[in-house]
């Protein structure tokens, strides 16, 4: 699973998109267009989401290594088309322009697109689905406050509150429907949760200061995202009912994790000692591994499946942000770009 950060802003739906988001998230980059390549997750047959960024817009890709990377439809919008998860039946969720507005969608190979509506507002995106077709993510209400939900094919959307504010989003769902993300508080700051069909949302705290997030989450109840804390944003695992474990950092100042696999893997992104933005691996055994780049400064892991493959974003050597593919054996590869994109980039900064 991974939560997509959206480190391009292109034209008004995006940046109302934006603007929704909850507070306390990990600082931005400038806006501006950054155009190249971004794989979000991977299933464990090996099929990677993501989306490429022109000029003028998102386009939603699945990439296999017999057809390479192919586009997916939209729901009748050209700007927006992002896809954000894959389960291992090969159903894609994510979120796409319908022609004025941007809703959740869910995709597969023999039905296509399907658009999954809102809580009552305008808008809506969907950001994981698990192996029964649950998805999650976060959708403006009729009082136009963004709540997170949970979908599915028989109830619809649910509105799952939020943890005393006006504001929540789900980010990751496992395969018992455990959903986690964050949520503004009663006081305003924005807190990483758990959401249980029978508990409902509960506070999972941070790391000693005000903001934490949580982005995806193992049927074992091990759950990976980053919290604030006095050296700054780390990334951590929550464990259901047990310690918050801090995972450090490639030797600068901040972390973020973004997936975990069964076996407890994490993946994400951490600054280097130098200042640069590498994607890591984290392991209990080893502890966090710096997976490099593609030739440049910057990478970042969003997602790892059961075979422990690792899908991100980095730059290259010439400066373009290309999807890649890491394996242990194979290192990381380049994904490439739809055939006739042009990947190009402007106003490089960091993704936190």
């Amino acid at each position: 699973m991974s939560s997509i950060r959206l480190p391009l802003v292109a034209g008004a739906l995006a940046a109302a998109w934006l603007s929704s988001s909850c507070g306390g998230d990990e600082p931005s980059e400038p806006t501006g267009i950054i155009q190249g390549s971004y794989a979000t997750d991977i299933n464990d047959q090996g099929q990677v989401v993501g989306y490429v960024a022109t000029a003028t817009g998102r386009i939603a890709f699945l990439w296999t290594s017999a057809a390479g990377m192919t586009a997916l439809p939209s729901l009748g919008g050209m700007s927006w088309n992002v896809a954000s998860g894959i389960n291992a039946r090969g159903q894609v969720v994510g979120s796409s322009e319908t022609g004025t507005v941007v809703h959740a969608f869910i995709w597969t190979a023999a039905a296509g697109m399907t658009d999954l509506g809102t809580l009552g507002g305008t808008t809506s995106s969907a950001e994981d689905i698990n192996y029964g077709g649950r998805v999650v993510g976060s959708a403006r209400t009729t009082a136009d406050k963004l709540h997170a939900f949970v979908w599915t094919a028989g109830g619809g959307m649910t509105d799952l509150g939020t943890l005393g504010g006006t504001r929540s989003r789900a980010h990751g769902v496992n395969g018992t429907g455990e959903v986690v993300g964050e949520s503004e508080t009663a006081s305003g700051e924005s807190h990483a949760f758990l959401w249980t069909p029978q508990g409902g949302m509960t506070d999972l705290g941070t790391l000693g200061g005000e903001f934490s997030r949580a982005l995806d989450m193992n049927d074992l109840g091990q759950i990976a995202g980053w919290g604030e804390s006095a050296s700054g944003p780390h990334a951590c695992v929550w464990a259901v009912g047990g310690a918050t474990t801090d995972l450090g950092t490639l030797g600068g100042a901040s972390s973020f994790a973004s997936g975990i696999n069964e076996a407890g893997q994490v993946v994400g992104r951490s600054r280097t000692a130098s200042g640069d933005l590498h994607a890591f691996l984290w392991t209990a055994a080893g502890g966090m591994a710096d997976l490099g780049t593609l030739g440049g400064t910057l990478s970042d892991a969003s997602a790892i499946n059961e075979l422990g493959q690792v899908v991100g974003t980095s730059t290259t050597a010439a400066g373009e942000r290309r999807a890649f593919l890491w394996t242990a054996s194979g290192g990381m590869i380049d994904l490439g770009m739809l055939s006739g994109s042009k990947s190009a980039t402007r106003g490089i900064d960091s993704p936190e």
